[in-house]
């Protein structure tokens, strides 16, 4: 275990090509701003152990205005940690013709590839931690194994059904998910322990998700402050039970903040991100003054004098100008929208959720990472952060 000088605030993320999502970038400078506000040190923990190779691999590329899904494939077996997962040269061209100049790693490995993207973090002062390198996790072996004699999966059991009874969801199952795995130093082949089941000679004991907490608070003494995402947050609940049966004390809780590039000019606040992202451009100012829809002006009914006949064909015709004329609201809606904001709102949602989903877990981090002056304001911002932080592109 290493020393503790200050207090220390971290934050992590599977390490992915392209520093892939974004939101670890995010992660990253909120353990930062949180670490000066406290006068200690951030560390970024890189989850180089875990194993989840299609998460690593999948990422976008660009042509021209288009985002393309994107997965780089690795020859390693299957089960091999991402620490281990070799990033070779053709990798190394393959990121670069999707991305443009990608930083050298200094070793052929997924590691060396987020360790070479993330120098501008390391520059501003946080720290890169692995908990795989072996001079920190040979000497913990014993307490490894003191806590696996603990059988801790039953208080993770016990609590999984105490959340299911208060209707929480936590994100993992710890009657499915092994809480305990072995890893082979040498190959990064990460294996599930069956209850009972002896760790091989040779291969570290492996603290499963709902576990690892824990282990990085054995790893980082004086942890004062952890930056979580949702999902962590949910998969922490599990582990509410354990910190005081293997004798650490739980880090206070710092939810991770979600941030958006703006283009410049445009008239966005948080509050309209959400009819953003599901195009209800009804909601945004403005929608509701002005003409009145196309469809308000069709008023139509049968004449009382029409046949059956007549009067149900005629019914059709008005229900197919009505949809028609639905388009037009729309249309005039949207119109109306993007006089609030300034710019075109389904250009701005495409750009704020590309693929659907918020830019932060689409987007490579690498793309902010390039930027010295973004990644100044982003941090500035992210020190006296609400839960969303809009921010104007460069």
């Amino acid at each position: 275990m290493e020393p503790s000088p200050c207090p220390r605030v971290a934050t992590g993320q599977q390490i992915g090509a392209g520093w892939t999502p974004a939101l670890s970038v995010v992660k990253a400078l909120a353990a930062l701003a949180e670490a000066r506000r406290l006068g200690g040190e951030a560390v970024y923990w890189l989850a180089d152990e875990d194993h989840d190779r299609l998460e690593v691999a999948t990422t976008v590329g660009f042509q021209e205005d288009r985002i393309l899904p994107h997965r780089f494939r690795f020859a390693a077996p299957d089960n091999t940690a991402a620490g281990w997962l070799p990033w070779t040269g053709e990798h190394q061209l393959e990121a670069e013709r999707l991305w443009g100049e990608v930083p050298l790693p200094g070793e052929p490995t997924l590691r060396g590839h987020a360790l070479a993207l993330g120098a501008p973090l390391w520059k501003r002062g946080l720290r890169p931690f692995s908990p795989t390198d072996p001079a920190l996790r040979q000497p913990i072996q014993e307490e490894l194994e003191r806590w696996r004699s603990l059988d801790l999966e039953q208080d993770l059991v016990r609590q999984a059904g105490l959340l299911d009874a208060e209707g929480v969801r936590y994100g993992l199952d710890p009657r499915q998910q092994s809480a305990w795995f072995s890893l082979d130093p040498r190959t990064g082949r990460r294996m599930r322990l069956e209850p009972g089941e002896p760790c091989p000679r040779g291969r570290w004991l492996s603290p499963g998700a709902a576990l690892r907490p824990l282990m990085q608070s054995l790893l980082l003494p004086g942890l004062a402050a952890v930056v979580l995402g949702p999902g962590e947050r949910a998969y922490w609940r599990l582990t509410e039970p354990c910190w005081e049966r293997v004798g650490l004390v739980k880090p206070r809780i710092i939810s991770r903040p979600s941030v958006f590039l703006v283009p410049r000019g445009a008239a966005l606040n948080a509050e309209l991100l959400e009819p953003l992202r599901k195009g209800r451009w009804e909601d945004f100012p403005g929608a509701a003054d002005g003409a009145a829809p196309p469809s308000a002006a069709l008023i139509a009914n049968p004449d009382p004098g029409w046949d059956a006949a007549t009067s149900g064909r005629f019914a059709q015709e008005v229900a197919r100008a009505r949809h028609r004329l639905g388009r037009l609201d729309r249309r005039l809606r949207r119109n109306q929208a993007g006089a609030a904001l300034g710019m075109d709102p389904e250009r701005l949602r495409q750009r704020l959720f590309p693929l659907g989903r918020p830019q932060e877990r689409v987007l490579p981090g690498l793309l902010w990472l390039r930027q010295d002056d973004l990644l100044d304001r982003m941090l500035a911002a992210l020190g006296e952060a609400g839960p969303v932080v809009l921010l104007e592109e460069p």
